[in-house]
């Protein structure tokens, strides 16, 4: 079977490592996407066990058009008794680049003739449409004269972990958060703190990542999980196998914030995942804290956009770099912002960069290494 995991823009090659982590074969990373093979074992593992993937589709078939009646005719031939029954409710989701068709919308409409027509044909009956809670989320690509049909495993986006309850302004998405942490290569044997936690998106994946916790334990369903050939015993078969590396390793994840709310927030968040007793939370002003340790990893995530009022940037990210240069020692410090002016405002030489997006917001994620002493020092140190 050939499958489509979706992910963020700059994620790509963190996925594809996920995926060889795995043992999954016949990946190629795609824009915003990778590609892969396997069978439906390999479908149901990345849903539960994949940190990095918005999604998952399966590729259904696909063929050349060249008008709205072959797309009709091809959707109308495909077997959807695989994965529907006539009293099933469906969506279609469509993704069009072609001259084909004037609106965008129209080959989602054609689709679903299509369906709805093989079911009336040869059952009597056709399922119904459901934007809001479809049994099955049929995807349609179209570029140019080139058709793919895929159903969405997923449901739900795989963001949604299921750990979250509250709904803090403006959230870190999961996804990129551990997509974040992957890219700082954090070995979970040295300390991690984020001083504005928010609602504790970091820390909370951190530590799912530390004690190996799948992403997909605390969610309710998939979609696969409504499909006509979804294998249940299979499936517990492969949660059971993933939650066997469950471990209790010690690890030290550190959650602050100047906002009371935002630890509540955070509070329940990390009971919600069951790592009460790995994160600390406390109220806290980043310029108060001070580093007990000889070093570790810190992450912050500023407020920018609504979050930021104007005239604020300068003053913040100037506290936030005589912060990390004074009291921090030793640390890697990983700053993700939307301007990259602020960067300007820290006064620190950068490390390495990365383009990000947080939903369709698009980030910076720079690093800092804080060295002891003078720069020369750290050199003549490290030589």
């Amino acid at each position: 079977m050939e499958f489509i995991a979706k992910t963020l823009f700059g994620l790509e090659k963190v996925l594809a490592g996920e995926l060889h982590d795995l043992g999954i074969k016949g990946v190629n990373v795609l824009n915003r996407a990778v590609a892969f093979t396997g069978d439906m074992s390999t479908l149901y593992k990345v849903n539960y066990c994949v940190r990095t993937a918005l999604s998952v589709l399966l590729r259904i078939t696909g063929f050349r058009i060249h008008s709205k009646d072959d797309l009709y005719r091809k959707s109308y031939e495909i077997d959807w008794s695989v994965f529907m029954n006539h009293d099933s409710k469906f969506s279609v989701v469509p993704v069009v680049y072609s001259k084909i068709f004037k609106h965008t919308a129209y080959p989602g409409l054609v689709v679903k003739d299509g369906v709805a027509d093989h079911f009336r044909r040869k059952r009597g009956r056709r399922p119904d449409i459901d934007i809001h809670d479809p049994d099955v989320i049929i995807n349609v690509h179209i570029s140019d004269e080139n058709v793919d049909i895929s159903l969405d495993s997923s449901g739900d986006p795989l963001f949604k972990r299921g750990y979250r309850t509250t709904n803090p302004v403006a959230p870190l998405n999961e996804v990129l958060a551990a997509g974040i942490i992957y890219l700082s290569d954090w070995d979970a044997k040295v300390p991690l703190t984020d001083p504005m936690c928010g609602s504790g998106t970091i820390p909370v994946e951190a530590g799912l990542i530390a004690h190996r916790i799948p992403p997909g334990r605390f969610r309710k369903s998939f979609g696969f999980t409504r499909w006509n050939n979804f294998n249940e015993d299979l499936f517990i078969r492969i949660k059971n196998d993933a939650d066997k590396h469950i471990s209790n390793n010690p690890v030290s994840i550190t959650a602050s914030d100047v906002s009371e709310e935002a630890i509540r927030q955070t509070i329940t968040n990390v009971k919600n995942a069951g790592l009460s007793n790995v994160i600390e939370t406390r109220v806290s002003d980043f310029k108060n804290l001070r580093s007990s340790d000889e070093g570790g990893y810190l992450f912050l995530n500023p407020p920018y956009g609504e979050r930021l009022k104007p005239g604020d940037p300068r003053e913040l990210y100037s506290m936030i770099g005589t912060t990390l240069k004074h009291r921090f020692p030793g640390y890697k410090a990983w700053i993700l912002t939307t301007q990259k002016e602020y960067l300007n405002y820290i006064g620190l030489k950068t490390n390495s960069k990365y383009i990000l997006y947080n939903g369709p917001l698009k980030c910076i994620l720079a690093e800092y290494e804080m060295y002891r002493g003078t720069k020369k020092e750290h050199k003549s140190l490290n030589r």
